[in-house]
């Protein structure tokens, strides 16, 4: 059968992208990595730039586990004695011991009593919330809450939704008091950390409200949060937002794929609720999990989180957000500062965005420019990210990189 008309309609999509100015085009192809050295973090060469060296300060493994060498051979280890992969889905033969190590390691680091890994966070938020939500179900939203999460709604069918404005609680107990009646449960879903802004969700006010209106639903008001960006990054321990504002949700999403440096996604809630959702979840049953090796390793990475060296790497991040965040707020930058590694140097103007993002990669610095649409008109930035295998030179060297730029334009 001829696709040249389905090939024009995809083609004018394209276009369409393109003029919206949400077209990615071709991706940044990493050809290898130079090694960390003393007074100097991992460069990486990219396809096209032969020997020329980059500094990431735009990845999402704020630790530095996916290049260390504990993690790295924990993977090898496990490739060895289990194989390249997991050969089916889980509840067929797929499931290896590695698997129900890393869960329980996973329930026991959250203090919960069970825990259950997917193949990433956004298959894992996009396969437990609509397995959440009945047609009984109010559910509610910060407007920021991250795509997996929007497109879960999406696919379900609740009774109703409301989204409230970005961490605006007031809305959100309005929103509550206002819908009582409208649903036997109530459903409340937001990012732990917001990843365009490295602000967070004020988990204990919010289930303080939670609380306050869950004898007035049937079913009671639940708390789902994913917190990809704030486990392994935020809180004393790396235990992310529910340990940085001391409380604690009903289910709590998080990836393997960034502090830990490795792959894969989590869902950690009661014993109950796992069993539910393992009998349950099509994105769980019907899809291969990540590998044995993968699991290993995210296991070795969640070990030295929870250790002294992993309030070392901690710490040692957190000093480096600080001397980029006082770096910028001297040379005269607007930045919107958190004790969040994600630090978010405010443009406000789509072509300056552009053309900073350009400065920099020619000058070895690889970071990510969020223009509108992807960002409300007058929001553009630049999206930095710090690393704990990055050094304090490395930090000067992109502060005066940024001071040249300024001094130039």
């Amino acid at each position: 059968m001829s696709m040249e008309a389905l090939e024009r309609i995809l083609n004018e999509s394209l276009n369409d992208l393109k003029t919206k100015g949400t077209f990615k085009g071709k991706e940044t192809l990493i050809t290898g990595i130079k090694p960390a050295e003393p007074g100097k973090g991992p460069r990486y060469y990219i396809e096209g730039h032969g020997d020329k060296e980059f500094l990431k300060m735009n990845g999402n493994s704020y630790l530095g586990l996916s290049l260390n060498q504990e993690v790295i051979r924990a993977e090898e280890e496990s490739a060895r004695k289990f194989g390249a992969g997991p050969g089916a889905v889980r509840f067929i033969s797929g499931t290896y011991q590695p698997h129900t190590e890393l869960e329980e390691r996973l329930a026991k680091f959250h203090d919960r009593e069970a825990a259950m890994i997917f193949s990433s966070a956004y298959s894992t938020v996009m396969g437990i919330v609509s397995l959440l939500i009945s047609n009984d179900t109010f559910v509610i939203s910060d407007e920021l809450n991250h795509n997996c999460i929007i497109n879960a709604i999406r696919l379900s069918r609740p009774a109703g939704k409301s989204v409230y404005k970005h961490l605006n609680m007031v809305e959100l107990e309005a929103m509550l008091k206002e819908n009582v009646g409208k649903g036997k449960r109530a459903i409340v879903l937001t990012d732990g950390i917001f990843s365009m802004r490295g602000d967070y969700a004020p988990l204990d006010s919010i289930v303080d409200i939670c609380k306050k209106y869950g004898s007035k639903y049937e079913e009671g008001v639940i708390t789902v949060v994913d917190d990809s960006h704030g486990v392994g990054s935020f809180g004393k321990t790396g235990r992310g937002v529910e340990e940085y504002t001391n409380t604690k949700v009903d289910i709590l999403v998080s990836t393997l794929g960034k502090a830990l440096g490795v792959n894969g996604g989590y869902v950690v809630a009661s014993s109950i609720t796992i069993n539910y959702l393992r009998e349950t979840a099509p994105f769980y049953i019907y899809s291969n999990p990540i590998t044995a090796s993968e699991a290993a390793a995210s296991t070795k990475a969640l070990e030295i989180l929870d250790s002294e060296k992993g309030l070392k790497l901690l710490q040692h991040m957190r000093s480096l957000t600080k001397q980029f965040e006082d770096g910028l707020q001297q040379l005269g930058f607007e930045i919107l500062s958190s004790e969040h590694p994600v630090v978010p140097l405010m443009i406000r103007d789509t072509q300056k965005t552009t053309d900073l993002v350009k400065y920099l990669f020619n000058n070895g610095i690889l970071a990510t420019g969020l223009n509108y649409p992807v960002v409300p008109k007058g929001d553009e930035e630049i999206r930095f990210q710090i690393a704990a295998d990055q050094t304090e030179n490395d930090i000067d060297y992109v502060l005066d990189v940024l001071m040249k730029y300024k001094e130039n334009n």
